[in-house]
């Protein structure tokens, strides 16, 4: 007598969990050649995502993720931090699911519908004039740190460059002051020719005549300090302890940047020119090469050489030409 016995259908696969899926993850985005800012902030979102489920006793699994489980995260995030970071989250979990997704570690991404979380339409804050001199006049002295701390902060009034991008001038080949244009490293690993004025070039200057009797001067890196190579970090640093000596607590580089943008469109830029450009940057850097707004400094007409050559040795680099005589502070 042959007795049926009833199988219960296949159970699915439980699926890797996110910190597996998240060490995965890391290695595919440096294979891909992204930042170690944008490696950090993706997986970060990850690893706070996972622990905000174990505390709730959630499974780790990423097929066990559902989209009200995200949401709560996100609300989460929200009631801790700024928008701001809170969006950053919601966009590097959207990246995360997406590629577990292309893995075939998932059929569907849990934030497929979703909605990111608003920022507030909130004026982002600009130095005025006399905040920039007493800046400048806190550092106005000749020693090595005086001239080096200068010619920083003249930098970034000149371009609006990021802080990272600050960090990666390498010597000699990214930067030259006859033609008053340096080579950067910004987002997406994308190069580009940014112009500077003549008060910068003047600054760094001066600060490369102390730096090359400097116990660092071997290295390639344009700024030195007591440590060696200054990093990212470094730079915040000298503007933030710069900026608390003139009464301006929680200076940051990134300040620089709006104030850039401000002077462009009170000049009488285009707003369309100043966000047209590779990473969000300011036109005046563009590889549209934009018009100049109507009452900026004219050029020098000197930055096409060494755009050339620069486009030449980086691949992509190019400039829309120089500043001319910059920042008039």
């Amino acid at each position: 007598m042959i007795t049926s016995r009833f199988v219960s259908p296949a159970s699915p696969p439980p699926g890797a969990t996110l910190p597996a899926l998240n060490a995965s993850f890391r290695r595919t985005l440096r294979a891909e050649d992204k930042s170690e800012r944008t490696v950090k902030s993706y997986t970060e979102a990850v690893g706070l995502l996972a622990d905000f489920l174990a505390a709730r006793g959630h499974p780790l699994t990423v097929n066990a993720v559902k989209r009200a489980d995200v949401r709560d995260f996100i609300a989460d995030q929200l009631e801790r931090w700024k928008p701001a970071t809170a969006l950053n989250r919601y966009r590097s979990l959207q990246a995360f699911f997406k590629w577990c997704v292309a893995e075939g570690e998932l059929e569907r991404s849990p934030m497929v519908g979703m909605k990111p979380p608003q920022l507030p339409d909130e004026p982002p804050p600009v130095l005025t004039d006399d905040q920039l001199r007493r800046l400048l006049k806190s550092c106005d002295g000749r020693d090595f740190t005086d001239r080096r701390d200068t010619a920083i902060i003249r930098l970034f009034i000149d371009t609006g460059v990021r802080v990272s991008e600050a960090a990666g001038i390498l010597l000699p080949d990214d930067l030259d002051l006859d033609d008053q244009v340096v080579i950067v490293l910004g987002k997406g690993r994308r190069q580009r020719a940014v112009p500077f004025g003549r008060k910068t070039t003047l600054a760094i200057d001066r600060y490369l005549r102390l730096r090359a009797s400097h116990t660092f001067a071997y290295l390639p890196n344009l700024w030195v300090g007591a440590r060696g190579a200054m990093t990212s970090s470094g730079l915040f640093q000298v503007v933030a302890d710069r900026g608390a000596s003139v009464g301006l607590p929680g200076l940051h580089p990134h300040q620089f940047r709006h104030s850039f943008a401000d002077s462009w469109l009170s000049a009488g830029g285009n707003e369309g020119d100043l966000m047209a450009s590779p990473a969000g940057s300011p036109a005046r850097w563009s590889t549209a090469t934009p018009s100049p707004p109507p009452n900026a400094a004219p050029a020098n007409g000197k930055a096409g050489g060494f755009a050339s050559r620069c486009s030449s040795r980086h691949g992509r680099a190019r400039t829309a030409g120089s500043c001319g005589s910059g920042s008039s502070i």
